[in-house]
């Protein structure tokens, strides 16, 4: 029986293992960490979202990251602090930005994620498990007549790519969320993706990991590994703490911490830390709560319904690998939620079940995953998932399997392949 180790328990490490252990294969989970899903799985947006393929890596993104120096307030931050570890990633990353790439970009995020919800159902049948999970779609609301025809122009894009769309005007923004009525004044109208939908990631990842243990897959927790050994072009063993793992393949999931492990190796991955944010608190006793996900364009924050909670997220900092949940940041997504649904104050204020929290997107140059094979023989990456962790993640856990295994994916692999960056 093929032995597989799987480095980082997060929604790729975890899917990567789902896949694996169903093709027959002795699969072991290495986690830093104490417990599945706490590093960028833990408090993200909880959204599975076909309609968000469009990068953030957009054209004329240079004046957006110029705008934000020094400005704690804006959406999209870079700290100049943080300039060494992203001059040349940011150059790749705005060579990217091209109208042509961005298109490119929007296809492939699209096909990405279409698959990956398929895979998703079918996961999701077999936990048996509601992980807070909602299938009622997202809306995006814009303020400008500007913001809202780029929105449709996006939505058009990926419509030829099976991502469905519905235009709204503000009386349909209101009609679909109630909840909205009281603080969208200055809204002029939105588009709903009625394929979309959400949940918790965290207790995803917690229910996939209970299963993969019953299903024979060695979970081991709070196990860090050292340094990968290299015989021949081939890892030929793992070192954790005091101990060695000797696999016949490796999938790298580690997130933000992947590069740390394949620079020892001799090769670099394109992945760097992007900080967002997010406000989790209680609605519970709020008769007419949102119960649709909502994404304000203008304003780059989202807000997602979970059972009898809501959670605000946005941000994108490049601050490096600095974690601090700097408080400024949670006061705009708490002015912000209260703006959209005025009467969340109280709930807001009543600290009731809340939860400040801040992670690292593992970020690529363009905006996609990396998976599938790289320099070191019996090494495979799935990594990189930007933004995009939870909507694409079922679907390059398959791929992973699939490249394996020498099978054909039904989609161009190539397009997430390491190799685009060599």
């Amino acid at each position: 029986m093929t032995s597989v180790v799987v480095i980082g328990a997060g929604l790729a490490g975890l899917q990567s293992a789902w896949f694996l252990r169903r093709e027959g294969m002795e699969v072991t989970v290495l986690e830093r960490l104490d417990e599945v899903g706490s590093e960028t799985s833990y408090a993200n947006g909880g959204l599975l979202t076909p309609s968000h393929a469009a990068p953030w890596n957009s054209p004329g993104v240079w004046k957006v990251l110029l705008r934000s120096i020094g400005n704690e307030s804006a959406p999209v931050l870079f700290r100049p602090r943080a300039l060494p570890l992203f001059w040349r990633w940011g150059v790749a990353f705005l060579r990217n930005s091209t109208p042509e790439r961005f298109r490119g970009i929007i296809e492939a995020n699209a096909v990405l994620a279409q698959r990956s919800l398929e895979e998703f159902h079918a996961i999701q049948q077999e936990l048996g498990e509601s992980f807070e999970h909602r299938a009622n779609g997202t809306m995006m609301i814009y303020r400008s007549r500007a913001s809202l025809d780029n929105g449709i122009a996006n939505a058009r894009m990926m419509e030829g790519h099976g991502v469905e769309h519905r235009l709204l005007d503000r009386d349909g923004v209101i009609e679909t969320e109630p909840a909205l009525a009281a603080g969208s004044q200055e809204v002029v109208g939105g588009i709903v993706f009625p394929d979309d939908e959400s949940g918790n990631a965290h207790l995803y990842c917690r229910a996939l990991a209970r299963r993969l243990v019953e299903d024979g897959v060695q979970l081991r927790l709070g196990c860090e590994v050292r340094s990968m050994r290299i015989e021949g072009a081939r890892v030929r063993a793992i070192e954790v703490d005091a101990e060695t793992i000797e696999p016949d393949l490796v999938i790298l999931s580690a997130g933000v911490f992947s590069p740390h492990l394949t620079r020892d190796l001799g090769f670099d991955l394109p992945i760097r830390p992007v900080k967002g944010y997010s406000l989790t608190f209680g609605v519970e006793g709020w008769n007419h709560s949102p119960q649709v996900p909502v994404v304000d364009d203008d304003l780059h924050v989202g807000i997602t319904p979970l059972g009898t909670r809501l959670r605000a997220v946005g941000s994108a900092e490049f601050a490096g690998f600095d974690k601090w949940v700097n408080p400024r940041r949670i006061q705009m997504l708490r002015d912000i939620a209260e703006r959209l649904y005025p009467e969340a104050a109280p709930y807001l204020n009543a600290n009731v079940d809340q939860v400040e929290w801040a992670g690292l997107r593992p970020m690529t140059p363009d905006c996609l995953p990396i998976v599938g094979r790289c320099p070191i023989e019996n090494l495979y990456l799935n990594a990189g998932h930007s933004y995009l962790g939870w909507t694409t993640g079922a679907a390059t856990g398959r791929l992973v399997t699939d490249t394996i295994l020498g099978r054909d994916p039904g989609i161009d692999a190539a397009r997430y392949a390491y190799t685009r960056f060599e």
